[in-house]
């Protein structure tokens, strides 16, 4: 069987955001046999729009749907912003949920995790994420879940904590073991 492949999303641009740090340690500490592909273009992407739909796709839509095309899984890291999905991130899904009822990611397996400064750990972004990403089409897989506080870190890179670590490799392997 060849290598299992995971489309990583990060719904912060920020180059020190601690969700992109949570994506870094997913690709380092992957399964054997599984690859996690970083798509690290969500700020390139136009907001969503039908009439360019229709016409002329901009570059970054169309290498986001191949790399969504090309993945057996999808892992979404992200923050809360106000209380919701980050602006990047929705937009993401807009583009991955066309053509309707059969976007790049229709049926594959997905997860939704990510750290935020709220005292929640950003679990409103995540159901909201998940309620969205549901509807455009990916399985949704709503039992991994991993919502921290980013207090948590205490300004240390993810990988520097063991507890978040095995769980951050638990939840990928898992994913993993979801695609069919």
């Amino acid at each position: 069987m060849s290598d299992i492949k995971v489309l990583v999303l990060v719904g912060s641009l920020r180059a020190a955001s601690v969700n992109r740090q949570l994506a870094e340690l997913a690709i380092e500490t992957a399964p054997d046999g599984t690859s996690l592909v970083l798509f690290d273009r969500l700020g390139e992407l136009p907001f969503y729009n039908e009439d360019i739909d229709n016409a002329d796709v901009a570059e970054p839509v169309v290498a986001l749907r191949q790399a969504a095309a090309e993945a057996d899984a999808a892992l979404v890291i992200t923050p809360e912003y106000n209380g919701s999905i980050p602006g990047v991130l929705k937009n993401a899904i807009d583009w991955l949920s066309r053509p309707f009822g059969n976007g790049a990611l229709k049926g594959k397996p997905m997860v939704v995790i990510g750290a935020a400064l709220g005292q929640y750990g950003g679990v409103w972004a995540h159901d909201e994420t998940r309620k969205s990403f549901g509807i455009a089409g990916p399985q949704v897989v709503d039992d991994l879940t991993l919502s921290l506080r980013s207090t948590v870190f205490d300004g240390k890179h993810p990988r520097e904590n063991a507890e978040v670590a095995g769980q951050l490799r638990d939840i990928v392997g898992k994913l993993v073991a979801e695609v069919g």
